[in-house]
């Protein structure tokens, strides 16, 4: 869509910016057996991404943003035993 005589691709947003960390141990009891934790940050830093503005123009809310696309920080932790 362009607006009136404007080129192409003249809206644009920010790249997805965010950091992920890992930290896992692994403990031995016997050669076969084994017990992992592991600890897992997802946008550990909780930096947003925002989505596109709005394209209408013609009203009060034009240009606007609404709402980010990413998720919050998110952490998971596991427990896994090898046998």
């Amino acid at each position: 869509y362009n607006y009136g005589t404007s080129g192409r691709n003249i809206l644009r947003a920010d790249g997805l910016v965010q950091l992920d960390f890992t930290v896992s141990k692994q403990f031995k009891f016997t050669e076969s057996k084994a017990l992992q934790f592991r600890a897992e940050f997802f946008n550990i830093t909780n930096t947003p991404t925002f989505a596109s503005p709005t394209t209408t123009i013609d009203t009060a809310s034009g240009g606007q943003i609404g709402s980010t696309l990413n998720a919050s920080r998110t952490i998971e932790l596991a427990l896994k035993l090898f046998f």
